[in-house]
């Protein structure tokens, strides 16, 4: 029963995967569109900040703002200063 839910999943990935990848052909970009009115193109230098140094720069940002604003208690977090085991011997009894 397994297997034919497996098939029949997989079966349904791999059409829709294929349908979309006919329905968004790169050759539909060749044809320009009225009005279409494209802007110059990116620099090397340019793509790579917007699309590379900018999302890193934010994460940064934000990563950095979370650890400075925490403000969750010391015991509620979980460390190795505060994790607690049993002894072998206490857990068997």
């Amino acid at each position: 029963m397994d297997k034919k839910n497996a098939l029949r999943a997989g079966t349904l990935a791999a059409g829709t995967t294929l349908m979309m990848l006919l329905m968004s052909s790169p050759a539909l970009a060749l044809t320009r569109d009225d009005g279409d009115d494209p802007g110059p193109g990116l620099s090397v230098i340019e793509t790579l900040g917007l699309f590379v140094v900018a999302p890193l720069a934010l994460f940064a940002v934000i990563a950095g703002l979370v650890m400075v604003l925490d403000k969750s208690q010391e015991a509620h977090r979980v460390t190795t200063r505060n994790i607690k085991t049993r002894n072998k011997a206490e857990s068997k009894a």
